[in-house]
């Protein structure tokens, strides 16, 4: 990849003309999510209530609220603050603007606006989430790396933390597959944490991104991740839980999929392992067992049909084995009709069935029907 190609890579998203102002009014103390909203149907857009008479907006404003919003009209450039951002590689999105992650537009509590690095696409509202444990055992962290890989082949964009252990190996997966995958951080775009994935980071932007609801500079504290990991969850349609404790992030995250009505995943561990009793206990109240990236797509209707898998097994066989194994269909099929469609005997298709069967790659499903393992 040239210079020119990374730089076109990492290029954040273009303003519309009202991105100044959801920007400008997301700073002011004590206007949130709720009061924007009121904003918005009381004058049909952000950049109408900039520079709306105080009087229209003390019916709209409480007046803590009002006063913060006058004041920052007196210190606050809308168009100076973005062109400030996009010096610095870094967009901003809002629920109005085209590139604003559809799924998380219709959360409850979603963020007004996202700082984003990188570039946000259509088909990242085909997404999955994947999170765990920090603590990752070499169990964990290899089930996180099969199912990213798998998903992020499939098309399927992987979102994750960022964080040491399940969140780091999921990235990377994805990226190695070709794949896209996006970070969602509890600090400011530009402030990566932890500090040891600051090349994972650009590797992420080269084919997807980093968003961030925190301004520039917003440190890594302990209360930005339950609101980060809600993010996670919002603009996926499910979130997969690899290895978590009792006491984890990712069981937070679960519970935020759950409440936004989007799919929980989990893959089972050990009823010995500490790193499996949140896992194990979100698998007893009700969550989706899964064992690999197709379970998933096939639970999200994502055309997730078992694709069949070439092993060493099946590159040794000869030509009437392979005739044979064409034949046998995941519906169990009689040994004299496999037989009669290899156009091989009786005998010599038991006989090749029996090796089969020792390869791996058939099951005698029993009276000599036989299915595909």
């Amino acid at each position: 990849m040239t210079v020119s190609d990374l730089q076109h890579a990492i290029e954040p998203p273009e303003a519309d003309a009202e991105t100044a102002f959801w920007l400008a009014i997301s700073r002011v103390p004590y206007i949130g999510p709720a009061r924007i909203e009121r904003l918005l149907q009381a004058f049909g857009s952000l950049s109408v209530a900039w520079f709306a008479p105080r009087e229209d907006l003390r019916a709209v404003l409480e007046p803590r609220s009002l006063s913060e919003l006058l004041a920052a009209r007196s210190r606050i450039d809308p168009a100076k603050e973005l062109e400030s951002l996009a010096r610095s590689g870094v967009g901003v999105v809002h629920p109005a603007h085209p590139s604003y992650p559809r799924l998380l537009a219709e959360i409850s509590g979603r963020p007004s606006i996202l700082y984003v690095r990188g570039k946000l696409r259509p088909a990242d509202d085909t997404a999955v989430a994947l999170v765990g444990t920090r603590k990752a055992t070499p169990y964990g962290r290899q089930a996180a790396e099969r199912i990213a890989a798998e998903l992020a082949q499939a098309g399927v964009t992987v979102v994750s933390g960022l964080a040491r252990g399940v969140d780091a190996a999921a990235h990377r997966a994805a990226l190695e597959a070709g794949g896209r995958t996006i970070a969602v951080l509890g600090s400011g775009p530009d402030v990566i944490y932890p500090a040891e994935h600051r090349q994972l980071a650009e590797q992420i932007l080269v084919s997807g991104a980093i968003l961030s609801e925190f301004p520039l500079g917003t440190k890594p504290d302990a209360q930005n991740f339950p609101a980060r990991n809600r993010i996670v969850s919002g603009m996926t349609l499910g979130t997969l839980v690899v290895e978590a404790p009792l006491r984890s992030g990712a069981l937070i995250t679960a519970s935020f999929a759950a409440d936004q009505g989007r799919e929980v995943f989990v893959i089972p561990g050990s009823i010995f392992a500490q790193t499996a009793e949140g896992t194990n206990a979100l698998l007893r109240d009700g969550a989706r067992l899964v064992r690999d990236g197709a379970d998933i797509l096939e639970d999200l209707g994502l055309g997730g049909g078992r694709r069949p898998v070439v092993t060493q097994s099946q590159l040794s066989l000869d030509g009437d084995e392979r005739k044979l194994l064409d034949a046998v269909r995941k519906d169990a099929r009689h040994i004299d009709e496999l037989a009669e469609e290899a156009q091989l005997s009786a005998g010599v298709a038991a006989a090749l069935m029996l090796t089969m069967e020792l390869k791996g790659l058939v099951r005698n499903h029993g009276a000599q029907y036989y299915v595909l393992r």
